[in-house]
């Protein structure tokens, strides 16, 4: 009797979103959490300070856009292109094509007899999608969606960015920049904490990583504007 088969979801499967997630929000809090402090440092009125962090939040959402479209299409030119040659191939070159699967399961452990075994049965399936997995290493749960990536990204950074927007909005002028900076490693730490636990990874390393990083990138806005407010 065979064991009864229960439903799997495996994290490889959240890859395509939850990176387009986790770096469009972390991108969002950390770029305009640091253009808020290096404006404020620059001892600049309330008013500009809030019209920069706006500016930032809409630019950044429309920049992450279009940058995780451009970037995920040409994945999905890639691999639309080698789909194309491996279906060419296997209609001009069928044999060979069928031995090269084979010798890629030969190779994973398999005897030559049962490699080509396994090859003819997969094959017989659907001999494209044998192809794309096992010799293209392209699959459904990993193929570019170059839309998704874009709306994904361009959402969580408006999400991410209105934090510390928020932020600055509420506070008075005197409190802004160490209010900004704790409102904004907090949900940092969180946002790690998060899309390691979402992806499978270690939690702690993740959080000190991405909290490290937006902490060094608003010192040095804040070090910034401090300079130039000076100067000008």
């Amino acid at each position: 009797m065979n064991p009864p088969r229960h439903k799997e979801v495996h994290l490889v499967e959240r890859i395509g979103w939850l990176r387009a997630a986790v770096l469009g929000a972390n991108d969002g809090i950390v770029s305009t959490a640091s253009l808020i402090v290096g404006v404020a440092a620059a001892a600049t009125t309330k008013t500009e300070i809030l019209i920069a962090g706006m500016a930032g939040l809409v630019a950044g959402a429309m920049s992450m856009a279009a940058g995780e479209y451009v970037s995920v299409s040409s994945q999905a030119d890639t691999e639309a292109a080698d789909i194309a040659r491996e279906r060419r191939e296997l209609r001009e070159y069928p044999a060979s094509e069928l031995a090269e699967l084979a010798g890629i399961y030969e190779a994973r452990g398999l005897d030559s007899e049962l490699a080509m075994q396994v090859a003819k049965q997969l094959t017989s399936h659907n001999v494209l999608d044998a192809h794309m997995r096992d010799e293209l290493g392209i699959s459904e749960a990993t193929a570019a969606r170059p839309i998704q990536a874009a709306l994904t990204s361009a959402a969580t950074f408006a999400v991410g960015a209105a934090l510390p927007l928020l932020v600055a909005l509420i506070v008075g002028a005197n409190y802004l920049i160490p209010s900004v900076a704790v409102a904004t490693l907090l949900p940092l730490a969180l946002l790690g904490a998060l899309g390691a636990r979402a992806g499978g990874a270690n939690i702690l390393r993740a959080t000190t990583r991405v909290t490290f990083w937006g902490a060094l990138a608003m010192a040095v806005t804040a070090a910034i504007g401090a300079i130039f407010g000076t100067a000008v």
